[in-house]
């Protein structure tokens, strides 16, 4: 009894399997397509992209051999379409009614995007209507559609054209910059020159001392070059431009509040109205002046250098000789002080101190001034000569 139980059961297991298998192969069926794909002007293309579908679905893929031949085998009775596709040569498409082994014959490629599907003949009239019908697809009425720019390609136009006006705007308003700072040079010459030399006729001269010694200057001036006798300088007058900070006021009061009043500023006044007294006097003190210009050199490692030679022309020691270089970084007016000391005597004070920056009456003194690369750029320089005097 349970031996008739197991042939029974593997009976209907071999049935079973049997069904499956023949359902499998009846779906899978024994037709064969065959065609050729040309191009426009007739020639075989080969690696053109063939996709076969079956009620929208993907049947089969393959390419194009080098003759422009294709094959496929073992399809099922039914409606197919055919999509041939080459990036260079175009597309095309072809719906038929598979029922038997069927030739294609050729497909034409062409660039122009067809609105549906081309239906070629089929086994009876019927079928080629409802698939005619079943392919036909309504084309939207898009900008795309119609041959207009689509979305993407005219945001990216406007962009361009707003990155060339800002470009363009940049510009100009680095053109009406350097034009205000032309203008602001010759309305107040203390931009760009510090140094104001007062004379004894009155007249005052902006610039900057390019040379000087015991007789004359050198001055470069707006309008040139000048030649200035020391005898006729009052004075000279180092004028250092810092930007306004302003003011901080509390929220609660800035409504009501007022700045104060500017002082004053105190006019200078002479002791003595003989310029040879104030001559005398100055005889009796040191006196330190530039020799010969200030030369700029750059070594290997981009660093500037500055050199010169300093000379005391009064008639007491000055102590401690330095040279203060005041740098002009940019045309805004920010500057930047860097300081170097006269290789002078040495000397000993009473605390002990010892200074080789000692400058005896007619003796002269080198100094440099090392600026490093990481300094930045600079747009021009001025120097002022400090020193002490000490017993």
């Amino acid at each position: 009894m349970t031996l008739l139980k197991c042939t029974l059961k593997r009976f209907l297991f071999a049935t079973i399997i049997f069904m499956l298998a023949g359902s499998i192969l009846s779906a899978k069926g024994k037709l064969t397509l065959i065609g050729q794909v040309l191009d426009s002007d007739g020639n075989k293309v080969k690696k053109a992209q063939l996709t076969l579908r079956k009620d929208g679905d993907v049947v089969e893929e393959d390419k194009t051999k080098g003759n422009g031949k294709f094959k496929f085998k073992k399809l099922a009775e039914g409606d197919y379409v055919l999509e041939a596709v080459h990036e260079d040569l175009g597309s095309a498409e072809k719906a038929f009614t598979l029922s038997d082994d069927y030739d294609l014959g050729e497909i034409t490629l062409s660039t122009e995007k067809p609105a549906s599907p081309v239906a070629t003949e089929s086994s009876t009239t019927e079928a080629a209507a409802s698939m005619a019908a079943a392919v036909s697809v309504t084309v939207p009425q898009t900008i795309e559609a119609m041959g207009g720019s689509n979305k993407d390609f005219i945001i990216n136009e406007l962009n361009f054209e707003i990155k060339k006006l800002n470009a363009e705007i940049k510009h100009l308003t680095q053109d009406l910059d350097d034009l205000k700072a032309l203008s602001k040079m010759w309305v107040n010459p203390l931009t760009i020159y510090s140094k104001e030399i007062i004379l004894k006729n009155g007249s005052t001269v902006f610039g900057k001392i390019i040379y000087q010694d015991d007789k004359s200057l050198k001055v470069e001036t707006l309008v040139g070059y000048l030649i200035v006798d020391r005898a006729q300088v009052v004075r000279i007058v180092d004028n250092v431009i810092t930007e306004d900070t302003q003011e901080y006021v509390p929220e609660q009061i800035r409504e009501s509040y007022t700045p104060p009043p500017m002082p004053k500023l105190a006019q200078p006044r002479y002791t003595s109205s003989n310029n040879s007294a104030r001559l005398a006097s100055a005889k009796l003190s040191a006196n330190c002046v530039l020799v010969g210009n200030i030369a700029e050199k750059k070594d290997s490692q981009g660093n500037i250098i500055f050199d010169g030679e300093i000379k005391n022309i009064g008639g007491r020691r000055a102590d401690f000789v330095k040279v203060d270089f005041v740098f002009r970084k940019n045309w805004s007016g920010e500057t930047r002080t860097l300081t170097t000391f006269v290789k002078g005597s040495y000397n000993t004070f009473d605390t002990g101190i010892v200074s080789d920056a000692s400058l005896l009456p007619g003796a002269n003194g080198k100094f440099d001034l090392y600026v490093p690369q990481d300094f930045g750029t600079f747009i021009g320089y001025s120097y002022v000569i400090d020193w002490e005097e000490y017993q």
